[in-house]
């Protein structure tokens, strides 16, 4: 299967071999193009990061997990091709040698591709956006600087010029073989895998693509999901919304943030902006992580899961896909379709702790939802991740709680309870008796948070 795209400015058609090779292997191997370089082969230190531009905007991403038949029918510029056709210097690029933005250079394309992105979407966050590159040796304060002095340069024109030709250069699809699948409906996506139900699904690639890149796995049958444009739509029902498995998570941060400030914090955190950029929301789900980031609130929030398989289609709780750890209630040919949650829920927090703020996987994830009529608790739903081999509601927290008085006492009586749901593990992220008292400190912050007062400091629970 030939696929398409514009690169540098250039269109270029590959026929790539095996479907699961990655751009940034193409690139620096097959182009020369050698600006683009590799660090942690994983998405996480940002210095393979490139611009990718198709008709839902410009995106910064990962090359070093980014398969090539997910960059058909779009535009991709690497640092070489930032230059105007003048050959004159990106204006982030100019601000990063006027700012001394580089020492050893090797994370500066990373860098520059990034800000050039944030640049054309008139993003001035620059900590969060660059949150994703990292830099050993130049420190972060001239690259931010760098970053503020060209926010108010004009965009190249050749950023105007991509968004209007990528489209021109897709190629096709075609079944049979290691050539990969690309449908463009739910429909052709159920039934080319209700035919290779032993098939890898492929979305954002931000997990699977370790997959290749650190287990050196071979994946064949694989079927990309990226163009299934149905899966990536967001329903407002009035009082719920129905996410598509395909939406990304960088889409949901800020509605998210609009209707659950806590959740919408939660997926700031989530991995880093290229991370965000690829990664889907039923990506996270599927893969059955017991600390994906998404799952545990979502379970609090009572949020429903839509499954497919051929033309049949059927609705669950979330918290009942989950059955232990590495499975789900998934059969095979069956996939994911879309998530449904309730909009307002004035009682849901939730909470993430890991070692670093930024772009860190959870050693713990909580929510909480409480419904309190008359001074009294009428309704619970909680949700935990990393504390036991799947995300999880803790039953045991729930009873104790249900009917009971609003109070920090309630709270603390509750966050006992916790003992009998869970059982964690000691790991590299921390240890059981960490998860365990951090878990029962945040059902004492719920309770603080709700009831307005300081959370910055508090006690821990003897």
């Amino acid at each position: 299967m030939d696929i398409g795209f514009l690169l540098n400015g250039e269109p270029v058609r590959i026929r790539p071999e095996p479907p699961t090779r990655t751009l940034l292997d193409w690139l620096r191997d097959e182009r020369g193009l050698t600006g683009t370089k590799e660090g942690c082969n994983e998405g996480d230190c940002g210095a393979c990061t490139v611009m990718v531009q198709d008709d839902t905007g410009i995106r910064a991403l990962n090359a070093c997990i980014l398969f090539l038949p997910q960059l058909d029918g779009k535009a991709v510029r690497t640092v070489e091709g930032l230059r105007d056709d003048a050959g004159d210097m990106h204006p982030v690029q100019k601000a990063m040698v006027d700012h001394h933005g580089a020492q050893c250079g090797f994370c500066t394309p990373g860098f520059i591709a990034s800000m050039a992105v944030a640049h054309a979407n008139g993003q001035t966050d620059h900590t969060d956006r660059l949150a994703g590159n990292l830099c050993r040796c130049t420190g972060y304060a001239p690259i931010l600087r760098a970053a503020r002095a060209a926010e108010s340069a004009p965009v190249p024109q050749w950023v105007a010029s991509d968004a209007s030709s990528g489209r021109k250069y897709p190629g096709g699809s075609a079944a049979g073989g290691s050539a990969p699948l690309l449908p463009r409906s739910s429909d052709e996506l159920a039934a080319a895998y209700a035919a290779a139900p032993e098939a890898t699904l492929i979305a954002g690639a931000t997990d699977v693509g370790l997959w290749v890149t650190k287990q050196l796995r071979a994946l064949d049958p694989v079927i990309f999901l990226h163009r299934v444009r149905d899966l990536q739509q967001i329903e407002d029902r009035g009082d719920s919304l129905k996410i598509g498995a395909g939406v990304s998570i960088a889409r949901l941060w800020p509605l998210m943030a609009e209707l659950y400030p806590s959740l919408g914090e939660l997926f700031r955190r989530y991995g880093s902006v290229q991370v965000r950029e690829a990664a889907t929301l039923g990506g996270n789900i599927a893969n059955g992580s017991p600390i994906g980031d998404s799952p545990p609130p979502l379970i609090a929030l009572g949020a429903r899961l839509h499954l497919r398989r051929g033309e049949a289609r059927r609705d669950i709780a979330l918290e009942e896909f989950f059955l232990d750890y590495g499975k789900q209630d998934r059969a095979p040919g069956e996939f994911v379709e879309a998530v449904t949650l309730p909009k307002h829920q004035p009682g849901f927090r939730c909470y993430k702790i890991s070692k670093r703020f930024d772009q860190d996987i959870s050693a713990l994830c909580a929510a909480f939802n409480l419904s309190i009529e008359a001074g009294r608790i009428t309704a619970v739903r909680t949700g935990f991740g990393g504390l036991a081999g799947i995300p999880k509601r803790a039953r045991a927290f729930e009873a104790v709680l249900t009917g009971a008085p609003w109070s920090e006492d309630s709270l603390r009586a509750a966050a006992a309870a916790l003992e009998q749901d869970f059982t964690p593990l000691t790991d590299m992220r921390a240890s059981a008796r960490y998860r365990m008292e951090a878990a029962k400190n945040l059902a004492l912050r719920y309770f603080h948070e709700i009831e307005g007062r300081e959370t910055s400091v508090l006690k821990v629970l003897p």
